[in-house]
């Protein structure tokens, strides 16, 4: 390692999703340039890719993959947590803990003397104040202020909400949006027998599943057959979404794939589809502009900032009717779609970039830890 590289611990609890995506791009890009990277996951939860997303981690985690169990709620398995975790700071040697999450924002800043930064990435922020956990992890938020040497927000959405929610930080705060790598912009190129829309995420309510079969039932094509859509992705709620399909005979229309990456089934469909509830800045937006799909999303967290000038085309979280409205628009007019999506690919291009992400984040980590 190159004088001067830093010893990075990053923490998170579930491996999986856009967070894990986060910190795996992070991770190689920190291992790029020099510095000694760790990672601290969850042993608990996992899905059918994280073992060889780990796996293939591994050539850029000189300080090594460690596990403990993170339950999802605080309870007292937490200590015992906690305390591998400090003890692992300490044989690591770790100049830097950031935070992911709100179960890695915890173990970071409760877990050493190492400089701590913390990303939300919505977690703490899809708390609602009404509810007991939700008031828990907010005064647990203001507690941890003074152990935080700084918070990464994803978004300005993101850091809005922690305002309102907890208040504004005392320790340096900063806005770094997601960014993808530039080979991520060559356009993916649709499948002869493409679906006409495909999503790509969990399979749970927050991501807004239930409202897309919902409007997907009142979705043709120019020829009057029925619209078709590809899932990729599975979740606590498929079941439940199983049988909704069943309901809406819906099920010969849609392809349910189980967990896939994102940019190989992006091909199997013409139009993305984003209907989430509550967002904090997908990467699957980022994703699917990149790759040149007209991209369908809600007007929630920090999606609007994604889209910057093709904003206006946001439909409602949770209105079925809206949804259905725009996926009908997409295929009745696919030249206004694929429009749209050039002037939003133009849009993200030069600001939504992994190089330009690794070296804020790896600025805010020199200035903390008073390293050139």
């Amino acid at each position: 390692m190159p004088e001067g590289g830093l010893r990075i611990l990053q923490v998170m609890r579930a491996p999986v999703g856009g967070l894990f995506r986060h910190v795996a791009d992070l991770t190689r890009a920190l291992s790029a340039n020099g510095h000694a990277v760790g990672l601290l996951v969850d042993s608990l939860t996992n899905d059918g890719q994280t073992e060889s997303r780990l796996e293939a981690l591994l050539p850029h985690v000189a300080l090594g993959i460690h596990r403990f169990a993170m339950p999802r709620v605080l309870g007292a398995s937490d200590v015992t947590a906690l305390l591998g975790v400090r003890q692992l700071a300490r044989s690591l040697d770790i100049d830097v803990m950031h935070g992911h999450g709100a179960k890695g924002g915890l173990y970071a800043r409760l877990g050493g003397k190492a400089v701590t930064l913390y990303t939300p990435h919505g977690g703490v922020l899809h708390f609602s104040r009404s509810a007991l956990s939700g008031r828990l992890f907010h005064m647990l938020e203001r507690l941890m202020m003074a152990r935080t040497g700084a918070i990464i927000f994803e978004s300005a959405y993101a850091q809005a909400t922690y305002a309102a929610l907890i208040g504004n930080p005392t320790c340096p705060a900063r806005i770094i949006h997601n960014g993808l790598a530039s080979e991520e912009f060559a356009p993916v190129t649709p499948a002869s027998d493409a679906a006409d829309f495909v999503f790509v995420g969990e399979l749970r309510q927050l991501k807004g599943i239930h409202v897309l079969a919902d409007a997907l039932a009142g979705v043709e094509r120019a020829d009057g057959s029925p619209a078709t859509l590809v899932m990729a992705g599975d979740g606590p709620d498929r079941v439940e979404f199983e049988a909704q399909l069943a309901r809406l005979g819906l099920t010969e229309r849609v392809t349910l794939l189980g967990t896939q990456p994102a940019r190989p089934t992006f091909a199997l469909g013409r139009v993305a589809v984003v209907p989430s509830l509550a967002e904090s800045l997908p990467y699957v937006i980022l994703e699917a502009a990149a790759a040149r799909l007209p991209v369908i999303a809600t007007r929630v967290g920090g999606i609007p900032e994604i889209f910057g000038p093709t904003a206006g085309s946001l439909v409602p979280p949770g209105d079925a009717d809206s949804l259905r409205a725009a996926m009908q628009a997409a295929l009745d007019d696919p030249v206004a779609a694929q429009s749209e999506m050039r002037a939003r690919l133009a849009y993200i291009e030069n600001r939504f970039s992994l190089a330009t992400m690794t070296a804020d984040i790896e600025a805010l980590y020199r200035t903390l830890t008073a390293r050139p």
